[in-house]
């Protein structure tokens, strides 16, 4: 606790090295989120909160995504709805008609993340979730002991290709736990150092280039996961 209230202080000490009238209200709004972040000693609320008092978005990143940051599991869940009606077919990886498998890697692919081709691959990939109460938009769900996979959309609701003569759909999720084998997670959750590294390039930019700031932030963040 005593180094992060140490960081706090350096921080604070280079936002009161900033001038012009735009920037001292940001200065005193940052003031106002290190102190209230500071008894957490945690990065992620020390981002969060500097984060809302400033007014700038923290970008989430995941780990096999082209493009880190730009990505959310509500994306995977959205970019799947577009197949919905797509016809079953075995071995289909495209609109013309796909399986399960086949819509798992297709959608992931759409958002540039790289995925195994056939469930006994995406059952393996991301972390596991604990049971479908914790399950989060764009988490794989396996059943049948490893025979099928879906997409889980949110508000107790999956979209999957169920088997042939059926199309694409979202319906209310109807397996239980018992039901099934893994719920894999392949967009992880942000890392408290992700969050304040990505925060600092945020109010870097939103604050006309503040080199000290961003450095001040990268401090803390390696401080934090040491």
């Amino acid at each position: 606790m005593s180094d992060t209230l140490g960081r706090i202080g350096q921080i604070q000490s280079m936002l009161q090295q900033f001038s012009g009238t735009a920037r001292a209200a940001s200065t005193t709004a940052a003031s106002t989120a290190l102190s209230s972040a500071a008894t957490s000693g945690s990065a992620s609320d020390f981002a969060s909160s500097l984060a809302s008092a400033l007014g700038v978005t923290v970008p989430t990143t995941g780990g096999t995504i082209a493009n880190p940051g730009s990505v959310t599991g509500t994306d995977v869940a959205t970019a799947a709805q577009k197949y919905l009606g797509v016809p079953y077919v075995f071995g289909g990886t495209d609109s013309t008609g796909m399986d399960c498998s086949g819509l798992v890697q297709t959608v992931y692919a759409d958002l540039g993340i790289e995925v195994p081709r056939l469930v006994s691959g995406q059952m393996t990939i991301g972390t596991e979730v604990g049971s479908l109460a914790e399950a989060q938009p764009g988490d794989l769900i396996v059943t049948g002991g490893g025979a099928h996979i879906l997409i889980y959309a949110g508000n107790n609701k999956v979209i999957h290709a169920p088997y042939p003569g059926r199309d694409v759909c979202i319906v209310e999720a109807y397996m239980t736990d018992a039901d099934i084998d893994t719920i894999r997670r392949v967009i992880p959750e942000q890392t408290a150092s992700t969050a304040a590294a990505s925060l600092a390039a945020s109010v870097s930019t939103a604050t006309n280039g503040t080199d000290m700031l961003s450095a001040a932030f990268a401090s803390f963040a390696k401080g934090s996961a040491s």
